[in-house]
């Protein structure tokens, strides 16, 4: 009898693996126009800015990211919605683990929540237990290649306010390539401040 783990592997291919990749691109693409078609403020955040980011100082450490990640005004959430909506993806609110809930824009009929556009409003914390809100969409570096990006400093604050393992791990990319070190230490809130000094006093995790 064979294994459980056998009858859910597929073949190595490269060609899975690009495929995936290029479903996030194209995701964020889609979701990227359709906001920007309806005139929408928004901000890329997440692990696409983070890309973003470090590409623009060395492309090694550019990490794949399945998560589309936007931030948006509440104001905005039904305009949104409708734009987004036209362009195939179909809108959902999800409880999450402790309390509150998450806005999802699913990638069509079907598609589970990791094949979803995740947002986050501005202006507000995620969770009650945040140090920071998130910041506004105002707050964006340039529109890059058709899409607005999240400023270094906003997208800084929000890997450092959530804190998570993965954010812990894009922050020290950034260290690692001197995109963020000591003098950061004036940029970010004090709140923030002693999780940023955790961060650099062991760069190496």
């Amino acid at each position: 009898m064979p294994a459980p783990t056998d009858t859910l592997l597929g073949p190595v291919s490269w060609q899975r693996m690009r495929n995936a990749i290029d479903k996030v691109q194209a995701r964020l693409e889609r979701a990227t126009f359709a906001l920007e078609k309806a005139g929408i403020p928004y901000a890329v955040i997440g692990g696409n800015a983070v890309a973003a980011w470090v590409s623009r100082i060395d492309e090694s450490v550019v990490r794949n990211t399945k998560d589309v990640d936007f931030l948006l005004r509440r104001s905005d959430l039904p305009s949104a919605k409708q734009a987004l909506e036209e362009a195939g993806f179909l809108h959902r609110t999800v409880s999450v683990l402790g309390g509150g809930a998450i806005d999802l824009f699913l990638d069509g009929p079907g598609a589970q929540a990791r094949d979803a556009l995740h947002i986050i409003f501005a202006g507000e914390k995620i969770a009650e237990s945040n140090l920071e809100p998130a910041p506004d969409v105002d707050e964006i570096d340039q529109r890059v290649d058709g899409f607005r990006l999240i400023d270094l400093d906003a997208l800084v604050r929000m890997k450092l306010t959530s804190f998570r393992r993965k954010d812990q791990v894009h922050l020290l990319d950034m260290i690692s390539i001197g995109q963020i070190d000591e003098a950061w230490l004036d940029r970010v809130p004090p709140s923030l401040r002693g999780r940023l000094q955790e961060l650099l006093d062991d760069p190496e995790g």
